[in-house]
């Protein structure tokens, strides 16, 4: 699985500095973080779950070993994959009434296959309901 493009979003929280002052960038802000400030307000809470879920997914097929090259399996670690994917499926399961059916409905399917793919990679075998994820998603077949 690659990880698709998506937009790189930066936020420097020391910017705000006061609770409510999400519009005023602090007054040692440069021109440049108060331009990262306003470009990230411009962006529609829809794109920015669905990002942070394309990126738990990446990140979570590069633990399961699924990343393309040849040190792949060298990059496996199925206790980071363990917890990226109970991540995700919180997100997702969070998100989902949010982000509406259109964008959920493909977000739920890459989380069942790492779920699954998950469940291949384990030597050990989780018990039905105690797979990365299932406390939110239930059991995954």
């Amino acid at each position: 699985m690659t990880s698709p493009s998506a937009s790189h979003f930066e936020y420097d929280a020391a910017a705000h500095q006061e609770p409510h002052a999400h519009n005023t960038p602090h007054p040692s802000a440069s021109a440049t973080d108060a331009d990262k400030i306003r470009d990230i307000a411009e962006v529609p809470a829809v794109e920015v779950i669905t990002t942070a879920a394309v990126h738990l997914m990446s990140a979570a097929a590069v633990k399961l070993g699924l990343a393309e090259g040849p040190d792949a399996e060298e990059l496996k670690d199925l206790d980071e994959a363990r917890k990226l994917i109970t991540a995700l499926a919180g997100l997702i399961t969070a998100g989902a009434p949010e982000v509406g059916n259109q964008h959920a409905r493909p977000l739920r399917d890459g989380l069942r296959t790492l779920q699954l793919a998950f469940r291949e990679a384990s030597l050990i075998q989780d018990e039905p309901g105690k797979g990365p994820g299932e406390k939110f998603t239930g059991p995954v077949n």
